[in-house]
């Protein structure tokens, strides 16, 4: 049976997807226990996804215009059928993050680093959540097991039990 959190069907799908994608983006959250178990299944799911279909890419020639107006053939490599079905549904599953400026980066260097990158969350599953994953899986021989739980104890206030959820690396 699943655990209702005390809230609404709609609010606890939106804490679960938000806690979700932390999760995926920074690596760890710190939560009640409850949460951190109901987190832990959705994130698996959507890491278990990309895992599947990181590869599935299809390369295409394309005619392009160069500088001088001729035409070039130009190879480009898009997502294959089931690697852009994963990524639609991960894009509706989870909470689109942005990249963060870093300290000292000028705003012409955050936006030339960021130019190319639309959904920074799901470039980042793919991109290095899905491989390390896959090739932890070829090494160990085991698949699922990404995340873990580690409980901290209880939380001043109210005493609920809080618990440290992160990514297996």
């Amino acid at each position: 049976m699943a655990r209702k959190l005390g809230r609404t069907a709609e609010e606890r799908m939106a804490i679960i997807r938000n806690q979700a994608s932390e999760l995926l983006w920074h690596g760890y959250i710190e939560t009640t226990v409850d949460r951190a178990k109901e987190v832990r299944s959705y994130a698996e799911s959507m890491l278990t996804l990309a895992i599947n279909t990181y590869e599935d890419t299809v390369t295409v020639t394309k005619t392009v215009k160069d500088d001088k107006g001729e035409k070039v053939a130009m190879e480009f490599v898009n997502d294959g059928p089931k690697k852009l079905a994963a990524r639609r549904k991960l894009m509706a599953s989870l909470r689109d993050l942005q990249e963060i400026k870093q300290d000292g980066e000028s705003k012409s260097a955050y936006k030339e680093r960021t130019k190319d990158v639309n959904h920074p969350l799901i470039e980042k599953i793919f991109r290095e959540h899905a491989v390390f994953y896959a090739e932890r899986a070829a090494k160990l021989g085991q698949k699922g097991g990404y995340t873990r739980i580690i409980k901290l104890g209880q939380r001043r206030g109210d005493g609920a039990e809080m618990a440290k959820l992160e990514l297996v690396k």
